[in-house]
């Protein structure tokens, strides 16, 4: 369930502006659930333009209310979060999406930007497997429509 008045205030906080459209897409999350896609917010907020909806997905990703998530196949989805600086874990037969926050790349990064003269400023890291539910036949069976979530990895 989305604290709509929190998100106000977050937004507000950091110098945006909560307008009706952006009112609207907020409402619309609570019936959305934890996963969403750009499509199904959308469909749940009837007369906010797509491109309204794009540039309120960006503006919540940059204030760490949203994250991107890419399945496997491509599809993006949007997820709520508040877990800061995260990864996600993928099933590829259900398409469960697990958090994980350890990121033992730092080493891996220095030699990147060293090699080739970036200054790398962010990551993002999705990884895709079975999860444990699909390889004994108890996994979820949110395929091919919206993943399920669970935020323990």
């Amino acid at each position: 369930m989305v604290n709509v008045e929190v998100l106000e205030r977050d937004l507000a906080r950091e110098g945006h502006r909560v307008t009706a459209p952006r009112h609207v897409l907020l409402q619309a999350l609570n019936s959305l659930g934890d996963h969403f896609s750009a499509e199904g917010l959308a469909a749940a907020a009837p007369g906010v333009g797509r491109a309204t909806v794009f540039r309120t997905l960006r503006l919540l990703q940059s204030v760490g209310a949203v994250c991107q998530v890419v399945l496997d196949d491509g599809a993006v989805q949007y997820r709520l979060t508040t877990a800061g600086h995260h990864h996600h874990i993928v099933c590829s037969r259900c398409g469960v999406v697990n958090d994980f926050v350890a990121c033992d790349i730092t080493d891996l990064l220095e030699e990147l930007a060293r090699r080739t003269g970036y200054d790398i400023a962010a990551h993002r890291l999705e990884v895709y497997g079975t999860c444990a539910g699909c390889q004994t036949g108890l996994g979820a069976t949110a395929r091919p429509g919206k993943p399920t979530s669970s935020r323990s990895a």
